[in-house]
């Protein structure tokens, strides 16, 4: 059995479906499963169980000798709230129980992490030196709850035989549909531009860096679930990874990319950064991919012009899943 926490979401369905793909059978989701929105996720998924999150680790104690591999891909992921406690319980506390049960029933572990540990990038985003993270100061409680589960894993004594953090830089991709304000700029774009001819980006709070210039690292989902695959089937080199596609491109390329993609003549304009998350915005981000590279991982990444074409054309224009 190969179990996905967090398995109605953005991410985890996705990686559901490709190991679907890969031949993978014996499949289990893992999630809070009360969400409407999220359940078009999981419809064409064939999996020998569904499991709440809150039931998870009774049903791992019953049924640990038939699993081979947790990929922990299960977190509250909003950067614009601010109540600690809720990262604190789903981010650290339910990630050290997972991370313990691996250690205790031998079982190898692939767990979300995010760039958004890098804070506004001033330490850079190399993820070779394993003292970074004690170093890092994330800009908003989701980032400090990831970077203190990266810190507490480094620190164990325990560990499982295999395990990679995952620094998951800005991934965008089918089965986002749900995420609201937190969907990727790609879906946000292809809707404002549906359905006004135009596409509206935070303007530049920073003088060194032009309106629509703010850069990013994007990763196409596609890209995510295939590092995954690789990691679970090599299960060498353990420790924390960046996962982006090693490029950062600017809004504009992704907007101009985005209007390409759907057919439409460029209508670009821009409004101000909202004043909640302001002081909290990176303008930069850049994953140092060496470290995977390292590994034997030599797939080359998704261009940001290709990704934002397959998802637009064969999933947002047709409201499909991954």
């Amino acid at each position: 059995m190969i179990v996905v926490t967090g398995a109605a979401g953005f991410i985890g369905s996705c990686l559901l479906g490709e190991l679907q793909r890969h031949g993978w059978q014996d499949l289990v989701a893992v999630d809070d499963f009360s969400r409407a929105d999220k359940a078009p996720n999981l419809l064409k998924k064939k999996l020998t169980a569904k499991v709440d999150r809150n039931d998870f680790f009774t049903w791992l104690d019953a049924n640990e000798k038939l699993v081979q591999f947790i990929f922990h891909l299960g977190a509250k992921t909003d950067t614009t709230l601010f109540d600690k406690a809720v990262f604190d319980e789903l981010n650290v506390r339910y990630s050290q129980r997972v991370w313990e049960a691996c250690v205790k029933h031998g079982i190898p572990l692939v767990y979300a992490s995010s760039a958004a540990t890098y804070g506004g990038g001033e330490l850079g985003y190399s993820d070779q030196d394993d003292a970074l993270p004690f170093r890092l100061k994330p800009l908003n409680p989701y980032g400090e709850s990831k970077n203190t589960f990266d810190q507490w894993a480094l620190t164990q004594e325990k560990k499982p035989f295999f395990w990679a953090g995952l620094k998951f830089f800005n991934v965008y991709g089918p089965n986002e549909y749900h995420k609201g304000r937190m969907a990727s700029v790609v879906f946000h774009a292809f809707n404002q531009i549906r359905d006004t001819g135009g596409m509206k980006l935070f303007r530049s709070h920073r003088p060194e860096y032009k309106d629509g210039e703010q850069q990013r690292d994007f990763i196409y989902v596609k890209d995510l679930c295939d590092v995954c695959l690789f990691l679970m089937e090599h299960r060498k080199h353990s420790g924390l990874y960046n996962l982006g596609s090693g490029q950062a491109r600017s809004f504009l390329d992704l907007a101009r990319s985005t209007f390409k993609a759907m057919g439409k003549e460029e209508r670009i304009s821009f409004i101000d950064t909202p004043a909640d998350i302001r002081d909290k915005y990176q303008y930069f981000t850049e994953a140092d991919m060496r470290k995977l590279r390292a590994t034997g991982y030599d797939k080359p990444f998704t261009s940001l012009e290709d990704g934002v074409e397959d998802y637009v054309r064969n999933y947002l224009s047709a409201a499909a899943y991954h």
